[in-house]
């Protein structure tokens, strides 16, 4: 069953009622409303940046704390080997577990002792300042 829904009669008449509105004098805005809507303005977007802040704020203090302060577990290091696919190292108390992460699977690889972990080597095409990473880090960080 078919049902006939008049769009094109709408819009025309919309459209109508849009050119006889415009067609009308306009109304002068005395300028009293004119202050008070900016102050309304103003207010509201103080009110909408406090909210945005303040919601930044818990969704900061309600995040799992990572590093140090993070407990027995730490993800020492991780790479892409797939598309999908990672080979993370996991450090639980003195004892590095390599895992296999696929969607939907973690698979047990090796089990190694804790190591020190070497410094990695600065590229020399890199910026002699730091790194965008690390720039999101600290500022996400709070340091």
């Amino acid at each position: 069953m078919i049902r006939f829904i008049p769009t094109p009669l709408l819009l025309f008449a919309m459209t109508e009622a849009c050119a006889q509105a415009s067609q009308s004098a306009p109304v002068a805005v005395p300028m009293t409303d004119l202050g008070g809507s900016l102050w309304q303005l103003l207010f509201g977007l103080a009110a909408v940046l406090a909210l945005m802040i303040g919601s930044l704020w818990v969704l900061k203090k309600l995040v799992a704390k990572r590093g140090e302060s993070a407990g027995l577990l730490r993800v020492v290091a991780g790479t892409a080997v797939g598309t999908r696919e990672r080979v993370v190292i996991v450090e639980v108390g003195s004892t590095w577990l390599v895992l296999g992460v696929a969607p939907g699977r973690v698979s047990a690889l090796a089990e190694v002792p804790r190591q020190s972990v070497a410094a990695q080597p600065v590229s020399p095409d890199s910026s002699s300042g730091a790194g965008f990473s690390d720039w999101l880090r600290k500022l996400t960080q709070g340091k």
